[in-house]
């Protein structure tokens, strides 16, 4: 950590350069005797990268950032908020702190928040940051989360781990493939805590991680402006029901929907014409895979088996997700004829692709307008021309 990052003029230069190029800066002779011109490149990189991610931390003076890849990889901001919800004060460990983003959220729960991070140097610049940010009830341990656990002779209410994935080609991958190595280490991890928040990606299978953990009480599928951010795990030892899953999508509000794992329903499908609106899920309930539970729930109809898309002719601003209002069903010789069609292209259950039909059909872009091509369960293939009401 070179500390003369952190002089005023060096601060000053970095705030006005954070629109310049940084290749450009990083080739180009430093204009401090005591920092290079990557150090220099970095922070901007970094620091550009924070702007929406990490409000908090971009508004702050005297911050110290690592290389971007660390920034890519912590929480945001948002999601951290999320997480500290889920503890009900006490202490916590964070065995794999890295930017500490989720350590600075704990710590404003929790009496008491110790910091793990091997990286001696992303160590050391966590404290500085955090302390800068006035988070005063942290500690900081330079070294293996694991085996400082294993040492600590006192017991955590909390255990929070992030462990990363070993490889990173492929989609489909097992917490057993991950490091710190959850799995091998679940009767340490039960032994120290009440509880064990354990984030995974959001590629995690949900039925496959409950099988591997074991000890699952609950599972959060957290998502923003609907794509999915990550999923969290929480164990605990006494756990003798099914998982509880929930879904929460995080825009202006919070909405949540819950069931349990294997919980079904009834599905009620749209058999005639479809109704006022379509609905489609936020991706969080589409990782839940509570595809019937959906439908009973928001009182919606199911257009067909595959296509996950609902109608009803009720308004509901509660549902997550996107409410379309339709104002006229097409057929594909309906396309044809119109000669300036406009419309953001969106596929669900079509035999093709959204490109495809752009082309196809020589559709542009617009504002508000969408054209829905789907299926339904009575009148098989379909394009719907609505208006968006809601995106969230």
């Amino acid at each position: 950590m070179n500390k003369s990052i952190l002089h005023q003029e060096v601060q000053a230069y970095i705030s006005s350069h954070l629109q310049a190029d940084v290749h450009q800066l990083a080739m180009a002779k430093s204009p401090f005797e005591h920092l290079s011109s990557r150090e220099l490149a970095v922070q901007i990189s970094s620091k550009k990268k924070a702007e929406k991610k990490l409000p908090t931390w971009f508004a702050a003076a005297q911050i110290y950032y690592p290389e971007p890849l660390s920034i890519e990889q912590t929480s945001s901001e948002t999601t951290a908020a999320y997480k500290a919800g889920l503890i009900d004060g006490g202490t916590l460990i964070d065995l794999t702190g890295g930017f500490g983003v989720d350590s600075y959220y704990f710590s404003k729960k929790a009496e008491k928040v110790v910091h793990c991070e091997i990286n001696t140097e992303l160590s050391e610049i966590t404290a500085h940051n955090l302390k800068t940010l006035g988070a005063d009830h942290i500690q900081f341990i330079a070294g293996d989360g694991l085996a400082y656990l294993e040492a600590y002779p006192g017991h955590f209410n909390t255990i929070y781990i992030d462990p990363a994935r070993r490889s990173q080609s492929g989609k489909v991958f097992m917490l057993k493939d991950c490091r710190p190595n959850v799995i091998e280490n679940m009767d340490l991890l039960l032994s120290k805590s009440d509880q064990v928040i354990i984030k995974t990606s959001p590629l995690l299978d949900i039925t496959a991680g409950i099988k591997e953990l074991q000890f699952v009480n609950e599972v959060h599928i957290v998502s923003t402006r609907n794509e999915c951010k990550e999923l969290l795990f929480i164990l605990k030892r006494n756990q003798d029901t099914f998982p509880k899953i929930i879904s929460s999508t995080i825009n202006d509000s919070i909405k949540q929907f819950s069931t349990e794992l294997y919980q079904e329903a009834e599905v009620i499908f749209n058999e005639g014409e479809l109704k006022k609106y379509i609905y489609e899920p936020d991706a969080a309930l589409l990782k839940s895979g509570a595809f019937s539970l959906i439908g009973k729930t928001y009182g919606l109809e199911k257009l067909q088996e595959q296509t996950q898309l609902y109608t009803s002719d009720q308004y509901k601003k509660e549902f997550p997700g996107r409410i379309f209002k339709i104002t006229e069903i097409l057929t594909a010789t309906d396309l044809k004829k119109e000669k300036e069609l406009r419309g953001n292209i969106i596929v669900r259950n079509y035999p093709d692709k959204a490109e495809n039909l752009s082309k196809k059909y020589k559709i542009k872009p617009a504002d508000d307008q969408f054209l829905i091509f789907t299926k339904s369960r009575s009148s098989g293939l379909l394009i719907i021309r609505a208006q968006i009401l809601q995106y969230y």
